[in-house]
């Protein structure tokens, strides 16, 4: 029997188990996600962040236990609800997985021609209002390999956002950027959130990104190989006594007092 869900509730996984074949990577997983929130997946490398996420978006069935969208059994639908629950979500994967033999524009403008019936003027008017969310409308024409690594999650992010989903799932967003392209990506995670009132869901071990703009979320552990910490990653830093969870968020402070080391 599931717990009472609050009406601010969004999403919610109970007993989560997940596997491959004999090889367990996640077990007795319960969280639950605010509507408006950014909501982080966080732990060391390895952990099984991005199988969590994968779970969570319909790609892998769990082993065991549910997952609840808006109150509904996700893995209970039909196949065609499942599809319309999926068409709620924005998914953007590590490298953006954009199209190399398409331009940006015809990148973004892909979901709207899966998924919708909008001929092209439409089609076209939107893809220009969602690059330029991302600081993008310069860039329609070009290909993907002309791009940078900052600019290449920006397009995978105005794809993702193609149909107005009400959850955007962001696999390591920050990773392979330099900290100025970072900050200015997560800027404008935060200034996505707020303009269009979608929830967030960002997997991650980038800590300054986990703490400027998360203010909830789940550690994963990879020797238990279960969730050890919940709360706002700024948070758990301050107030967890686990010496997991305090190794991986203290380590801009341990480099801080290396390179003072260093230079002294």
């Amino acid at each position: 029997m599931t717990r009472e869900r609050t009406d601010d509730e969004l999403f919610r996984a109970e007993g989560i188990k997940l596997a491959f074949g004999p090889k367990l990577v996640q077990q007795g997983l319960d969280f639950s996600i605010r509507r408006g929130s950014i909501f982080a997946v966080m732990g060391p490398s390895g952990c099984g962040k991005s199988t969590v996420l994968k779970a969570m978006v319909g790609l892998l069935r769990p082993a065991a236990g549910i997952i609840l969208v808006d109150g509904e059994d996700y893995w209970a639908a039909s196949g065609a609800r499942r599809t319309e629950i999926g068409r709620r979500f924005g998914i953007v994967f590590q490298n953006g997985a954009l199209w190399s033999s398409m331009t940006v524009a015809e990148n973004v403008a892909l979901p709207l021609q899966m998924f919708t019936e909008l001929n092209r003027d439409a089609s076209a008017a939107l893809v220009r209002l969602k690059l330029a969310w991302v600081g993008l409308a310069h860039a329609a024409d070009v290909m993907p390999s002309e791009l940078s690594g900052g600019m290449r999650k920006r397009a995978g992010l105005a794809r993702a956002l193609a149909l107005d989903p009400d959850v955007l799932f962001l696999d390591e967003p920050s990773a392979g950027l330099d900290p100025i392209a970072s900050k200015r990506l997560d800027d404008l995670i935060v200034e996505l959130r707020d303009g269009l009132g979608a929830t967030v869901v960002m997997v991650s071990h980038e800590l300054p990104s986990l703490l400027d703009i998360c203010d909830d979320g789940i550690f994963l552990d990879t020797e238990t190989k279960t969730a050890i910490a919940h709360g706002a990653p700024r948070d758990l830093k301050e107030i967890s006594d686990h010496p997991t969870v305090q190794a991986f968020m203290q380590r801009e402070r341990a480099g801080e007092k290396e390179s003072a080391h260093v230079q002294g």
